[in-house]
Formats: structure tokens, sequence, C-alpha cells
């Protein structure tokens, strides 16, 4: 074997060995990327003098671009491999965070939003179905952890460079941007998790279709899907401003905190009742969902902070584990040539549950102010969960009348 023989099987074990690290790694960086401008809403609303209708609506476009991405190349790695297409994706969010880097009003940042949606909806695919590739069971726990657990990171960390560093809106998306082009560098050492198919074209056709074995039980379920998607978007978009106005903090590591406390959560539940039957995971998130919510507005309520906190990680154990509950009730009941396209309207509820509420919630924060806001959302949210709830025990009945 010759030295260089010799150096190319070295560095394809090292690949072989990092690969579930890197995709780990990659899958947390675009969904810290993508929670980052969270904690920086608040400094460009007075930077810019911009409301927070907009505020949400620049978190919006992120949802709906994201959406596109995934319902037209979501795919596409399975016909042109795993590794370009992440590369792509990871050039992309650097044109993003090129984009934010550059923003001098909120035209720029709704633009490097889109931006970022597209390029996170294409590698949020490719990574999942590359952590697969490598481990269907293990991958499959990576990918329900891995978002979650990025997004926690995104937004305690910017409002840890916010609170205590200089030029936070640069210094932030430098930091993202250096990781992504360690991240580039890095994938053409990782090999190749798949083989290349025919059907690009075909591929990039959305098609989003519930089959009819599965329509009963998504339609007993929207109202608590609904109700997980629209809690996370409120938090991404107008939380931290709702923690200043509501308690007087005007530190940005509160605020972070508090919408890290969801996803940390989130992530924390759906690890730890992986293994637990779909009924029981359904019945403790939906429950827990309830208490928590009722726990943060007190928390808004008294102006206590670590109020907030404690009964935003109840809800986020609500949060992970309705996802995951969800999910599980419905995937299974579609045979393998129909999961592509339940998956594709799952997205769509899901992502438009998680964007159109939030613009909502904006335009209600102008017009009554963030407590009132909230108060609203809060009680749209728990009569969701409700009748979701109501609607189970229904089909149960029926079901067990019929045998």
């Amino acid at each position: 074997m010759t030295a260089i023989e010799s150096t190319a099987n070295s560095q394809r074990s090292f690949g072989r060995r990092i690969a579930p690290v890197f995709y780990a790694a990659a899958s947390a960086t675009f969904f810290a990327a993508s929670s980052a401008p969270t904690p920086l809403y608040r400094v460009y609303q007075q930077a810019f003098a911009f409301s927070p209708v907009l505020i949400t609506v620049i978190f919006a476009v992120y949802a709906f671009a994201l959406l596109v991405s995934l319902l037209i190349v979501g795919s596409i790695s399975d016909h042109l491999g795993r590794r370009p297409v992440i590369f792509t994706s990871l050039l992309l969010n650097m044109v993003a965070m090129a984009l934010f880097l550059m923003a001098d009003g909120p035209n720029w940042l709704i633009a490097a939003r889109i931006v970022q949606g597209l390029a996170t909806g294409a590698a949020a695919s490719s990574i999942g179905a590359a952590l697969v590739d490598l481990d269907p069971a293990k991958g499959s726990v990576t990918n329900s952890i891995a978002p979650l657990a990025g997004m926690a990171i995104g937004a305690l960390g910017t409002s840890a460079l916010v609170q205590y560093a200089p030029a936070p809106m640069f210094l932030v998306y430098a930091v993202v941007l250096a990781l992504l082009v360690t991240q580039a560098m890095l994938i053409w050492w990782i090999p190749e998790t798949t083989h290349r198919r025919p059907g690009l074209l075909a591929s990039l056709k959305p098609e989003a279709a519930v089959p009819p074995q599965v329509r009963r039980t998504l339609l007993a379920l929207t109202p608590i899907n609904i109700a997980v998607w629209a809690l996370a978007g409120f938090y991404l978009s107008l939380v931290p401003s709702l923690v200043s106005a509501t308690t007087g903090s005007t530190a940005p590591l509160v605020g972070g905190s508090v919408v890290a406390a969801l996803t940390i959560s989130g992530a924390a539940s759906v690890f730890l009742l992986r293994q637990k039957p779909t009924a029981t995971t359904l019945t403790f998130g939906t429950w827990t969902m309830t208490l928590g919510i009722l726990s943060v507005i007190a928390g808004v309520h008294t102006a206590q902070v670590a109020v907030l906190i404690t009964g935003t990680l109840i809800a986020g154990a609500g949060f992970g584990a309705s996802f995951l509950g969800v999910v599980r009730s419905i995937m299974p009941l579609a045979k393998p040539d129909e999961r592509a396209g339940l998956f594709s309207a799952f997205y769509i509820q899901s992502y438009l549950a998680f964007s159109l509420p939030a613009i909502l919630a904006g335009f209600l924060s102008k017009a009554v102010g963030y407590t009132e806001t909230a108060d609203i959302y809060a009680i749209a949210i728990l009569l969701l969960v409700g009748g979701g709830l109501l609607a189970l025990r229904m089909g149960r009945e029926k079901m067990a009348t019929s045998a």
C-alpha cells in the first residue's frame, strides 16, 4: 500500500468515525443560526424603529421559506447525494449571515431570513436523512433532539453576546459564519451515505396528501398540533419583548433564557419519552403543556422571571412530548409509499401554525400590549388543547362502541 493510499484510508476511517457527531453538530448549527436573531429583535427594533408586527413578519418569512424548501427540495439529496446538498445549504446559510451583517434596515433582515429558511429546509431534510442512513434508531433520536438543542444554544449564545460582548449585531453572525465555513470544509472528509437515484426532476414536484386511513386521527390531533407549533412560534418571535415589557428586565440573557428553556425542556422530554407508549406520551404532553402555560401566565402577571422560566420548562416538556405523540400517532398509519405526501401535509399544517398565529400576536401586541396578547394567546392554545383532547376521547369511544 502506497503512502497516498494509506492517507486516503486513514481519512475515510476518520470520516466514518466522526460522521454521526458531524451531522448532529451541523443540524444544531443550522437551528442555532435560526434562533440567533430572536434575542436581537429588540435591538433591531430600537435601532431601526419598527413595530412588533414587523418583528413577527421577519420571523414568519423564515418559516414560510423553510416550508417551501422542504416541500420542493426535501428529497433532492436522494438523487444528488447528501454531501452536495448539505454543502450547498451551508453556502446558502453563509449568504444569509452576510445579509445579516450588512443589514441596515428591516428589508435586509427579511431577505436574510428568507435565504436562511431556504438553506435550513434543504439542510434539515438532507442531514436528517444522513443520520438515519448511518443508524436508523439513533438517527431518529438525534433528528428530534439536535434541532431543539441547537435552538436553545442559539438563543442563549446570542443573548450572552448581546449582554456581554461588543457589537452584537456583528459578532453573533461572525461566530455562526465561522462555524459554517468550518463545517463546509469538514464535510468532504465525511463519506457519502447514499447512492444517487434517478428521478431528480420528478422529486421537485411538491406532493401533499393525507391517506384515507390517517384522516380521522390527523383531524382529531390537528388542534393539539396547531397548539404545539403556535406556542413555539410565539416564543421565538415575541417572548423576549414580552419578558422585558412585563418584568422590566432589559437584560437580553433573561429573555434568551426563557426562550431556551422551552427548547431545552422539549429536547429532554423527547429523549426521556422516546420509548414510552404513544398514548402515554400524548396524555403527558397535553396536560403538562396546559400546566406550563398557566404557570407562564402567572409569571407574566406577577412579573417574576423565576416563575416564567419554571412555567416555560413545564410547557416545554409538554411541547416536546405532544409533538412526539402526534408524529407517532399518524406516521405508522401510512404505507411506505404514502409517507412522503403525509410528511408534506404535516409540514404545511405545522409551519402555518408556527408562523400565522405569531403574526396575529404581533398585531395584537401593538393594539393592546404584550400582557393582554399573552393572555389571549394562552387562552387560544388552551382551547385548542382542550378541543384536541375532547376529539381524541370521542374517537376512542366511537372505536370502542364499534368494536
